[in-house]
Formats: C-alpha cells, sequence, structure tokens
C-alpha cells in the first residue's frame, strides 16, 4: 500500500506506527486462542474453553478482554500511583519496539536498519525496567521480590539469548534482519540451491538455545518462577487488575509473537519463498513468515504445557552452567568453519 500510495514521510510514519499498534494486540489474540484456550485445553483435555459461543468456544478470548476491561482499576493506598500506573505500558512499549524492525516482505518493513536485530535485542531488554517499576511501586514485598527474581531471570537469559544469535550473524555477515533473510534465500546446500539454505540446519544449537531464551523471557512455565503462585502470588503483577494486567498479558504474548518472527527471520529464512520475489513475495511473504511464526510459537507453548517448573536456583544454573557455554561453543564453532571456508 505504501508503495502505491508513495507518501511523504510523516503520513508514511504514522501509518507505520498504526499497523503496528494494530499487530500487537492482533498478535496477543491469535496466540491466546490457538495456543493458551485451544491447544493446551486439547492437550490437557480441558472442556471449559471449548464451550463459550458455540463453534468451538470462539467466544472465549473476547469475553475474558470484556472482564478485564471492565474490572475496576485498583491501585493499593500505599503505592507509587504516578510509577505504578506507567509500569505496564513501558512493558508494552518495549514489545511495540520489536515490531518496527521485522521485515514481512522484500518491501514490507517499518525501518530496515543496518543493525536491525542489535536494536531488537535491546530493546526487547527495556521491559526489565518496566518490571522493575511494577514491583516496587506496589509497595508489595512479594511483588518486589518477584520483580528482582525477573529481572534477575531476564538479565541471565539475555545473554544465551544474544550468544545464539551472533552465530548466524556471524554466518550471513550482516545484523541486518532483512540481510539475513537475503543471504538464506540466496545460500546453497552442497552447492543446491533450491530452498536456500535456511540457518536452522547449520545453527541447530543456536536455534534450540534461542528457543530456551525466548521460553525464560517471556516468564512462562518451565521458567515461570518470578510469577509463580504458589510461591509469590503473581509476583510484580499480585497488586494489579482490569486493564493495567491485561497490559501485561498482551506484552507477554505480543513479545511471543515477535520472537516467534525473529527465530522464524533468523532460523528458517523468514519471508522468503523459493522462486519467488519482487511484488508477489510482498504479496506471500506475510503468509509464510505468518506460518513459520506459528510453527515457531508452538514449540513454546509446547514447553509450556509440558515441563514443570525451574527452582529458582536450577533456573539460573541453566542459564549460566548449560546455555551460556554452548552458545560460546557454538560461535567458536561457527567462526572456525567460516574461517576455514
Amino acid at each position: 500500500m505504501l508503495l502505491a500510495l508513495e507518501l511523504s514521510f510523516w503520513p508514511a510514519t504514522i501509518l507505520k506506527t498504526l499497523v503496528v499498534l494494530m499487530v500487537i494486540p492482533a498478535a496477543a489474540i491469535i496466540l491466546g486462542y490457538v495456543f493458551l484456550l485451544k491447544m493446551m485445553a486439547h492437550m490437557q483435555s480441558r472442556l471449559g474453553p471449548m464451550e463459550p459461543g458455540g463453534f468451538h468456544g470462539w467466544f472465549q478470548l473476547i469475553g475474558d478482554g470484556i472482564k478485564f476491561i471492565q474490572k475496576e482499576d485498583i491501585i493499593p493506598s500505599e503505592a507509587d500511583r504516578r510509577v505504578f500506573a506507567i509500569a505496564p505500558v513501558v512493558v508494552l512499549v518495549s514489545t511495540f519496539l520489536l515490531y518496527i524492525v521485522l521485515p514481512a516482505g522484500p518491501d514490507l518493513v517499518v525501518q530496515d536498519l543496518d543493525v536491525g536485530i542489535f536494536y531488537a535485542l535491546a530493546v526487547s531488554s527495556l521491559s526489565v525496567i518496566g518490571v522493575l517499576m511494577a514491583g516496587w511501586a506496589s509497595a508489595n514485598k512479594y511483588s518486589l521480590l518477584g520483580s528482582l527474581r525477573a529481572a534477575g531471570q531476564l538479565i541471565a537469559y539475555e545473554l544465551p539469548l544474544v550468544l545464539a544469535v551472533v552465530g548466524v550473524v556471524i554466518q550471513a555477515g550482516t545484523m541486518s534482519l532483512q540481510g539475513i533473510v537475503h543471504a538464506q534465500a540466496d545460500g546453497e546446500i552442497f552447492g543446491i540451491g533450491l530452498i536456500g539454505n535456511p540457518y536452522i540446519l547449520t545453527q541447530a544449537l543456536g536455534f534450540v538455545i534461542f528457543i530456551a531464551a525466548s521460553q525464560a523471557e517471556l516468564t512462562q512455565t518451565p521458567f515461570d518462577m518470578p510469577v509463580a503462585e504458589s510461591e509469590l502470588v503473581a509476583g510484580y503483577m499480585t497488586e494489579y487488575s482490569g486493564f493495567r494486567f491485561l497490559f501485561f498479558f498482551m506484552a507477554e504474548f505480543g513479545t511471543a509473537f515477535a520472537l516467534s518472527a525473529i527465530a522464524a527471520t533468523l532460523y528458517l529464512g523468514g519471508w522468503s519463498v523459493p522462486f519467488v520475489d519482487g511484488n508477489l513475495a510482498n504479496v506471500l511473504g506475510p503468509v509464510v513468515l505468518g506460518a513459520k511464526i506459528m510453527l515457531v510459537a508452538f514449540l513454546i507453548f509446547w514447553m509450556r504445557f509440558t515441563f514443570p517448573r525451574f527452582r529458582e536456583d536450577q533456573l539460573q544454573a541453566f542459564a549460566w552452567k548449560i546455555l551460556i557455554p554452548l552458545s560460546l561453543a557454538n560461535i567458536v564453532v561457527t567462526g572456525a568453519l567460516k574461517v576455514a571456508l
């Protein structure tokens, strides 16, 4: 649409901003409906989410959204009201910023930065600030302890997340997400370029590390100790209700969608389709990328529904003693092969 209209800078920027703002709730609805209410319901034999609205329980998520919106917005009397109110917005904004560099086609990207993956990983860490703000401002010891645990976890798992991406950057020779897509599309496997060279084949270890670290970044099971109800009530979200709690929900699922899109771009070729380019790729690209996103998201949520919760010491040990050494080994091997070949 932007190509056809040839908009000037500010109208184009406003249109792109509106598109990204619409993508976040849409992503939360898609993942929440497909995985949280349907896939998990089937895997755990839960009949409730299959009933509301008739056909396959289609109204369940809409009903939950209406419930959150109409609930009273409660702020504890001892809380820092301004910081308490802003914290969910800070977390949601960090999710919003992720979508700016995600390409859905040759020309379908808000901003193709030369350091796109560096930017994405940098802004994803901003959610730590919002989490700490929420815990500190709640005037609740459980919220504060949960926020400190969440911040420690997010910082610990940022390292393997970044290190897993380094292998892809070394192989592609660029930090641009569009450049990484083109490097995979134009690559060859043993001299054969029919499907390009999706990096899931050469960076399989990095992909596994990225998915595990993404799971921890989302504070989902088995990495949900900071918000585990049996331990800390609901962690830094304990005192939140109504639409402010809904902001945290949207941020979690919007970030899950964004991290799935990043993984699909880095390891599965993103929007690229063999033998398709130009305007046709702009049409098919979002569909192809969407299918890959749902595949990666399935793996993330499958882990969430399958594994038991880690203790806090196990959670930290897994990052520092297993994922980080493996990611460093992956970088060394990738660098050596890049130089040798």
